[in-house]
C-alpha cells in the first residue's frame, strides 16, 4: 500500500549520505531532488493536476512553492 521501495528509512539515509560523500557533493538532502523534479515537470508544460498525480501532492497549494511563474512565459501562453 503506497509502498515504491521495500528499504527502511535508516538503510535510505544512510546509503544516501554515502552516496552523497562518495560523489562529493555537500548539503544536498534526499527531497532537494523531489524539488527539482517537480519544477521541471512544470517547466515541460504539465499542468498542476498532472503534476500531482506524479508528485504525490494531495493539495494544489502544496504545488504552488514549484511553480516559479515568469511573466514572460505567461505572456508567450497569452500571445
Amino acid at each position: 500500500k503506497g509502498i515504491v521501495f521495500d528499504i527502511h528509512p535508516v538503510a535510505m539515509d544512510k546509503a544516501w549520505r554515502r552516496a552523497c560523500r562518495d560523489a562529493g557533493i555537500a548539503d544536498l538532502r534526499f527531497h532537494d531532488l523531489r524539488h527539482e523534479a517537480v519544477s521541471r515537470l512544470f517547466e515541460l508544460g504539465l499542468n498542476p493536476m498532472e503534476v500531482a498525480s506524479i508528485s504525490g501532492h494531495k493539495t494544489l497549494s502544496m504545488l504552488q512553492r514549484y511553480t516559479h511563474l515568469k511573466a514572460e512565459d505567461l505572456a508567450r501562453k497569452l500571445g
